[in-house]
């Protein structure tokens, strides 16, 4: 009896180079030649020991797919050729230095065709509504990196003359209107505490960034107390400009959560607020001691829109119950809950066993009224908003929080990171990093020019808005933006106040472009989502959050 070619394997086993050689032969040719006949694994016979033996982990089938139908040609660019249209997987893989996740491995029967199909499909990319808008809606949440592609090159961004970055940048720091391309008070933005060799955004899960980096003041109170005692300066002295509406907003960027401080007239709010996201209860309870009036948009928003479709529902069963049979009759009022209890024990002395059932302590009672709130804990529907005066309290409530500044790990005694549009006591200012890449991408019938922009945050909302204003001329009208926010920021977007007609932005002074001020003072729309992909043809917007 012959011996088995690869015994204790699965019959169709094949050595890691014949592998590699069947994945490198051409779509649609039925066997590759080059394969030398050792490398295909023989049968193996009846009653064998291979046969008998099967590896639990290997596929079913390993032969080679048969090319069943033609590879299907990759997504082209409408009429005209504009290659900014394109699915952005064609673009500039090997200089992208964050790559999307792709897909599950496939099997080892899959050849190279169903390879190709499953990393290079155009469903990969969401598809961005179809109808056009002059002006895209404002995104509260902080980008980590946004990269640019159109048609056009970007040298206008490469090569800067001295004498314009040294305007752009005194210009910036007072605040004026700018004279030059706004191409460098774009990429500006103001940070407290400034430490070059620490990365200070983001902090909510940066733990593993952090690990090994030189951090002096970790096991110094001392030198912590004076970190805090500067980080309490500049955090008040932002907290002025807001309210004197010369700062529009600022982040507070901690190691648990983050807080977002926008000036009255901002976001469709006639007054200063704060959202805070994520929250615990502990956190919330804590404000509450305070004296610090809040409230849970989120989760007031799910819980009348359960008990809308609970009246609903009630009000189909009522509908059915008259028109039928049934002694049952409904009273059109909702069924109680654990929420409305009140720790009222009466109906025990009426049935008369008081004395025999123990009751549940007030702590009891109080947890399970506030068991909605607990689970929502660490999830964007905790997310907090202050409005009005309670943003003073607030103020003074995070400068005396002990859970403010980590006690543990690499972030132990490092004050918040604050992150602001325009200068402010303390505040140093840093550029974010920007580079042009080119590269070739597929069109109908061959390949063409492709041209990038990478920017690496934090991108804050009036940088995004910004750099589209700079785009869109020196682009001719035509790019896309494929944006990687920081997630536990996109709560943000959460509607502050319910839609006012006579709010009124005064914030000239302040730095920002008109046109920037009137996109950030309208309501939130996004919700508790960001902006994913953004994308500029013939001077209008479409977008996918």
């Amino acid at each position: 009896m012959a011996e088995p070619a690869e015994p204790g394997h699965s019959p169709g086993f094949k050595k890691p180079p014949a592998l590699l050689r069947l994945k490198r032969k051409r779509p649609g040719r039925r066997s590759d030649p080059a394969v030398p006949a050792e490398a295909a694994a023989a049968p193996a016979p009846r009653g064998s020991a291979a046969a008998r033996r099967r590896n639990p982990f290997s596929s079913l089938d390993n032969a080679p797919r048969r090319a069943a139908a033609a590879p299907q040609p990759p997504a082209a660019a409408p009429a005209g050729g504009d290659p900014s249209a394109a699915p952005f997987w064609q673009f500039l893989e090997p200089a992208c230095e964050e790559k999307p996740l792709g897909r599950e491995e496939p099997a080892e029967s899959s050849d190279i065709l169903a390879l190709s199909q499953d990393l290079h499909s155009p469903l990969a990319v969401p598809k961005a509504p179809s109808s056009p808008r002059q002006e895209f809606p404002a995104d509260w949440s902080i980008k980590t990196r946004v990269l640019f592609m159109s048609s056009q090159p970007f040298t206008w961004a490469e090569h800067l003359k001295g004498q314009e970055e040294a305007q752009g940048i005194a210009q910036h720091c007072r605040a004026a209107e700018t004279t030059l391309p706004r191409s460098v008070q774009s990429l500006l933005y103001w940070l407290h505490p400034s430490l070059s060799w620490l990365p200070l955004f983001p902090r909510l899960g940066a733990d593993r960034s952090m690990a090994g980096k030189a951090c002096p003041w970790a096991q110094d109170e001392a030198l912590q107390q004076v970190l805090m005692s500067d980080w309490s300066v500049s955090f008040t002295s932002l907290y002025q400009l807001l309210r004197a509406r010369l700062c529009p907003y600022f982040y507070v960027c901690a190691a648990q959560f983050s807080v977002l401080f926008r000036a009255a007239g901002l976001a469709g709010s006639a007054e200063p607020t704060a959202a805070i996201a994520p929250t615990t209860r502990g956190l919330r309870q804590a404000m509450r001691t305070e004296g610090i009036e809040f409230s849970l948009p989120l989760l007031e928003e799910s819980r009348a829109r359960k008990q809308k479709n609970s009246e609903e529902s009630l009000d189909t069963e009522t509908a059915e119950g008259l028109g039928g049979s049934s002694g049952v009759e409904h009273s059109g009022e909702p069924a109680p809950s654990d929420d409305d209890d009140d720790g009222n024990f009466s109906w025990l002395e009426e049935m008369g066993v008081q004395g025999k059932v123990k009751k549940p302590d007030t702590i009891s009672i109080q947890l399970r009224k506030e068991k909605h709130e607990v689970q929502v804990d660490h999830r964007p529907e905790s997310l907090v908003l202050v409005r009005g005066s309670n943003t003073f309290r607030l103020l003074n409530f995070l400068i005396s929080c002990r859970s403010l500044v980590a006690v543990a790990g690499p972030q132990a005694g490092l004050p918040p990171t604050l992150l602001s549009p325009v200068a402010f006591r303390g505040g140093t200012m840093q550029t974010l990093k920007a580079r042009t890449v080119s590269g070739r991408a597929r069109v109908q019938g061959g390949f063409e020019d492709v041209f990038s922009l990478e920017v690496l945050g934090p991108v804050l909302p009036h940088a995004l808005h910004a750099l589209t204003l700079v785009l869109g001329p020196a682009q001719r009208g035509s790019f896309r933006a494929l944006l990687s926010p920081h997630e536990p920021s996109a709560a943000f977007n959460t509607r502050p106040a319910p839609p006012q007609e006579d709010v009124q932005q005064d914030l000239p002074a302040c730095g920002l472009h008109p046109k920037t001020l009137d996109q950030l003072s309208q309501c939130p729309t996004l919700g508790k989502s960001s902006l994913r992909l953004l994308e500029m043809k013939d001077y209008t917007y479409t977008w996918k959050a």
